[in-house]
């Protein structure tokens, strides 16, 4: 026989003044703050470089005792969702960040194919979200609540076309790209926009693409090799840097190749080896040779897990200090979760000068850091070398 459970009003009375109290009401005691990443997917080193610098900064707060928010101490609790590399799966998992758990704040999406996507839900539930990563302009575009802290490939576009015609002399370039993910095609679209507004129509010989998910590039290659281009720009993740530079080189090509920040993951080299040495790609910091609270972040992350954090993880490690900033500057915390996110909203667009591990940052309107870029050479040793910062 089925046992059943009687309620009686007084009870159910108090139960739901308690709910109401731990979630919504002056009694709250845990900020919730909501990680979006691909742990799974095509790029899964992406989601583990966000997971663990997150959790970094999180050991960091216990060993304070929590954080401190206007004189009041609140323990921190992170929900971390697995979006699965998938643009449908960000947006599901914002949805169930925002309205199940009732996070203050979203960190991630890492890659604009899931930040854009899943910034539009955001926005749309009135949620603020931070993206560590995605360099596309649409993530962040008339869209007040959502924020990024990394540049923008209009500005990383022309910053690579420059630096190959100052580093080279080129005069002749030709791009790969996947044509179905928003970062490469948007990247590629600025770097050509750059390159023959210097160069002149027709400067970039071939615009070659393909479909996420493809393993084989030797037509597209065989066919830049026959274009006459001095040198290949190919803003890939690190899964797919690896097989078109070994496959450009098992078709004879012994000229340049060039790469982007999504080139700055720890897997690059290891996927890569040799092929990769010497050369270039733009990204956000550099590992070697880091001096002071850089060296510091990248030391710990090392001798915790094995291996130096890549970008990613240097970006998230910033992202939770720009959301403790902006959480802390709201004075306190009222438990009403729509007027706490619409605080933390407002104190993230009035962040200046913030000091990062990946440089100093300041928010314009639209939600955007105004920062440098680096150019990084990937050494005969397999590290990824400081070449030169370029500015806005």
């Amino acid at each position: 026989m089925k046992k059943r459970t009687v309620w009686t009003g007084l009870t159910l009375l108090m139960l739901l003044s308690m709910t109401f109290v731990g979630a919504c009401g002056p009694g709250v005691d845990t900020i919730k703050i909501g990680i979006n990443a691909p742990l799974t997917g095509d790029i899964p080193k992406v989601g583990e470089g966000t997971k663990y610098a997150a959790e970094m900064w999180l050991e960091d707060i216990n060993a304070a005792g929590g954080l401190d928010v206007g004189g009041t101490t609140y323990k921190v609790e992170l929900f971390i969702e697995d979006n699965e590399s998938k643009g449908e799966s960000a947006v599901a998992a914002n949805t169930k960040l925002i309205t199940q758990d009732e996070v203050l704040v979203i960190v991630g999406p890492q890659a604009s194919k899931q930040a854009v996507p899943a910034g539009g839900k955001a926005n749309e539930l009135e949620t603020p979200m931070v993206s560590p990563w995605s360099t596309n302009p649409d993530t962040t575009l008339d869209r007040p609540w959502v924020f990024r802290a990394c540049f923008l490939d209009p500005f990383q576009g022309p910053v690579v076309a420059n630096f190959v015609q100052e580093e080279f002399g080129y005069t002749k370039a030709a791009v790969l790209y996947d044509i179905a993910s928003d970062y490469p095609k948007g990247l590629a679209e600025f770097f050509k926009m750059a390159w023959e507004e210097a160069q002149g129509a027709g400067s970039v010989v071939t615009f070659e693409s393909f479909t996420t998910g493809d393993t084989d590039f030797s037509a597209q290659l065989t066919k830049i090799k026959e274009s006459g281009a001095e040198f290949i720009f190919t803003p890939q993740y690190y899964n797919e840097v690896a097989l078109i530079v070994q496959q450009a080189h098992e078709l004879g090509w012994t000229a340049p190749i060039v790469g982007s920040d999504s080139w700055g993951s720890a897997e690059t080299v290891e996927l890569c080896g040799e092929d990769c040495y010497g050369l270039f790609f733009s990204t956000h910091y550099a590992a070697a040779g880091a001096v002071g609270e850089t060296k510091a972040f990248i030391d710990r992350y090392n001798e915790n897990h094995g291996y130096v954090p890549d970008d990613v993880a240097a970006l998230t490690w910033d992202t939770m200090g720009i959301v403790q900033r902006a959480i802390q500057d709201c004075g306190e915390i009222t438990g009403d979760i729509k007027a706490d996110r619409k605080c933390v909203r407002d104190a993230l667009a009035k962040i200046t000068d913030y000091d990062g591990i990946t440089g100093k940052m300041t928010f314009t309107e639209e939600g955007d850091p105004i920062k440098c870029a680096v150019l990084v050479r990937i050494s005969e040793a397999g590290e990824f070398e400081f070449y030169e910062q370029v500015c806005p």
